[in-house]
């Protein structure tokens, strides 16, 4: 396998954003001198105050490699200095600091069959391995679980539903599916067959979703895990 693709700081103009709800952003930026990234690595936004002051925080891609801009999903954190500024105060036309593609281990790139047990805004990796999955006629080698509250609140769920991806809510019914986390037995055929596992979201999902694979007979040397929380 070719080296993974790494780049460093650069800048990126925003130049789509939406608000898909209350406590999303999905940001879409035009990156100088980009590098091609990998599904599932990460980019670094920096914010540089006039008196010098910086806040940075990494966010994963949801871009397809092949997209022309560089699509960032952002969930509004309480008191997240990036993440508040990126919601309530940026603008289309502005010009960032950015540092990426970054990341190694969390990439998948269609060698081996994979699963993905992913919940609220840790969809937004898989969601950049399904597009390239699309694109490269892969997509019976990624099968995705995603996690969410309700269909409404989690990320790009429309888009992950059209994929074939199962979504398990857990604060409302979906169809004839009763709220609750996703049963192993629902798992269970999805995790036959394949080689890797790839598990993102906060801390106490990932514990959950790393037991879960466990519980369907997925090797634990095969998941690769991200997590991440409001002070990582």
């Amino acid at each position: 396998m070719a080296d993974t693709p790494a780049g460093g700081w650069t800048t990126g103009r925003l130049i789509e954003m939406d608000r898909p709800t209350d406590r999303l952003v999905r940001l879409r930026f035009h990156v100088e001198d980009r590098v091609d990234h990998w599904p599932g690595q990460h980019y670094v936004l920096r914010l540089r105050a006039p008196d010098g002051y910086t806040a940075q925080r990494s966010y994963s891609i949801a871009s397809d490699p092949h997209d022309p801009l560089l699509e960032l999903m952002i969930e509004c954190l309480p008191d997240g200095e990036v993440s508040g500024h990126m919601h309530d105060v940026a603008e289309v036309g502005d010009v960032f600091e950015l540092r990426g593609p970054i990341g190694g281990w969390f990439t998948w790139t269609g060698e081996q069959p994979a699963l993905c047990v992913v919940g609220g805004s840790g969809v937004v990796p898989a969601v950049s391995m399904a597009r390239y999955a699309r694109r490269l006629g892969l997509s019976d080698s990624l099968r995705i679980v995603a996690v969410g509250r309700t269909y409404d609140d989690l990320p790009y769920a429309r888009e992950l539903k059209r994929y074939g991806a199962f979504l398990a809510l857990t604060r409302e019914n979906h169809g004839d599916r009763v709220a609750h986390p996703p049963y192993p037995d629902e798992v269970l055929p999805l995790a036959e067959g394949v080689e890797r596992a790839y598990v993102c979201g906060s801390v106490g999902f990932a514990s959950f979703a790393t037991r879960l694979l466990g519980q369907v007979g997925v090797r634990a040397d095969t998941i690769r895990v991200e997590q991440f929380g409001a002070t990582s």
